[in-house]
């Protein structure tokens, strides 16, 4: 139990109509899990607004309500009016869970792409430097070495404030996260304190969420604009807003690149399947990892350690053992010799990298077949570029499904076929089935030939009319390659 007036250390509150010296034991913005001794927090959201679901909740038995409007309620239910109520849980969630990241070394990511890969090999990283590592990613969140189910990039406050508990409890010294822009925008990381913050990279992606790009830009920003002095700020100078993330920022300015002038540079040397060959601030280094994408990453993996303070030679011995994240240009080949590539590339940008790298290790000799959808109720803007970019850099392009949510697969492909061109049009098939799309892709290559299974990577599922069902390009994929070696 603890005592409301205690937990509100921190928040704006505008006014109080009650008392704030009562006892509660559990935080919730879902009116269906109130009880006597919760906190009901009244969250304004996209299709929904928490106010409305006051009375229902009184009705439950709640007495403790933090609004952002003033309400009219009966005597004895007491309400927190505050400025805003999406930071107020987070503030609040932090004290109720007795600000468990001010014990960890907490560390955030965030930028388009690289989040999930960056903050997963610093885990590794960690965990083979034999420290006691948690992890909050897209994929899976860990503590030590026990998996806990992700269910979005950035957990709520209340659940991310429980988990870094619980992280405290088993012994962890260093958490790494990825800090989404809805994760951002929505303040779910308002009351954490974290240690650092690193930049990846911003390119066109979420726009049906935020609406312009320098919006887009600004939520991203505001993650550093909240780090505090002690903490470090480290950003991707090569990318054109990277110097922009730094502006406002109190943290210690950093920088990390392949081609710009930096703190932290490394250089690519060699690029095959077989791995990546780096000079990393003047030590060659060989890794696992292939392309120039996976060159950034390591590098701020890298950049991240050294800012801890870790020992340079373990850290690079460590670096080279690392293996690739899930999804994460995975590939698998057959028999035959045809590789598979499996990538979460959902993003222009992402695509484009993917496919260059391919075309950075290609001999020429060989075809490159690229499989690519978009996600419905997505940002439609980004859907014809998609399809361009993959038109442009592969020989034969399938476009097919990835989540198409609520909308029609087909309609998707439509606004994905606005970008191929007259050139184009002969080389690219639509198929709206994946897995039929997947088959496809393979009955046509020919011993070399490389294959791109773009959108999905890690993801298990397909979603559709609002059902997950089951869908994994990796076993799929494998599954196909078995029947063609027997």
């Amino acid at each position: 139990m603890k005592n409301l007036k205690d937990i509100l250390y921190g928040v704006n509150i505008v006014s109080v109509s009650g008392v704030t010296n009562v006892e509660v034991d559990s935080l919730t913005f879902d009116s269906r899990k109130v009880n006597e001794t919760a906190v009901f927090f009244a969250l304004k959201g996209v299709s929904n607004d928490g106010h409305d679901f006051i009375t229902a909740a009184i009705a439950d038995g709640c007495k403790v309500f933090i609004t952002e409007k003033e309400i009219s309620v009966p005597e004895g239910i007491n309400v927190i009016h505050v400025d805003d109520t999406h930071k107020s849980l987070g503030i609040v969630a932090s004290n109720f869970y007795d600000e468990p990241s001010k014990e960890l070394k907490l560390i955030g990511v965030t930028g388009t792409n690289g989040k999930t890969t960056i903050a997963t090999l610093c885990y590794n990283l960690y965990i083979d430097l034999g420290f006691q590592t948690g992890l909050i990613s897209t994929v899976v969140n860990k503590i030590c070495q026990r998996d806990i189910p992700s269910t979005h990039t950035t957990p709520d406050p209340i659940q991310l404030n429980a988990l870094l508990r619980e992280m405290v409890e088993e012994g962890c010294s260093h958490c790494f996260m990825e800090v989404s822009s809805h994760a951002l925008h929505q303040k779910r990381v308002a009351g954490l304190h974290f240690s650092g913050g690193a930049f990846t990279n911003i390119t066109h992606d979420h726009l049906d969420y935020h609406k312009t790009f320098k919006e887009y830009i600004d939520v991203k920003k505001s993650f550093f604009d909240m780090l505090p002095k002690t903490a470090f700020a480290l950003t991707n100078i090569d990318d054109k807003n990277g110097e922009v993330m730094l502006q406002n920022t109190v943290a210690k300015k950093v920088s990390y690149a392949l081609k710009s002038m930096s703190d932290y540079k490394a250089k690519v040397l060699e690029n095959q399947f077989s791995g990546l060959v780096l000079n990393m601030n003047g030590t060659e280094l060989w890794t696992k990892l292939i392309g120039d994408f996976n060159a950034y990453n390591l590098l701020a993996v890298y950049s991240i350690s050294q800012e801890l303070g870790e020992d340079e030679t373990e850290v690079l011995t460590a670096l080279s053992t690392l293996n690739s994240v899930a999804g994460r240009f995975q590939y698998v080949q057959s028999e035959s010799g045809i590789t598979a590539i499996i990538d979460y590339a959902h993003t222009p940008d992402a695509l484009e990298n993917v496919l260059k790298t391919i075309d950075n290790i290609r001999t020429r000799n060989e075809k490159v077949y690229t499989l690519v959808g978009c996600g419905g109720d997505r940002d439609k803007t980004k859907r014809p570029e998609m399809a361009r970019i993959a038109c442009t850099l592969s020989d034969r392009v399938i476009l097919t499904s990835d989540n198409p949510r609520s909308e029609d697969p087909n309609a998707i492909i439509d606004d994905m076929m606005e970008g191929v061109d007259g050139v184009n049009f002969k080389k690219t098939l639509s198929i709206a089935d994946r897995a039929q799309a997947i088959k496809t892709a393979i009955s046509m290559a020919e011993a070399d030939d490389i294959i791109l299974i773009a959108g999905k990577g890690h993801e298990t599922y397909q979603e559709i009319k609002g059902v997950k069902h089951d869908f994994d390009d990796m076993a799929i994929t494998k599954g196909l390659f078995n029947k063609l070696n027997k």
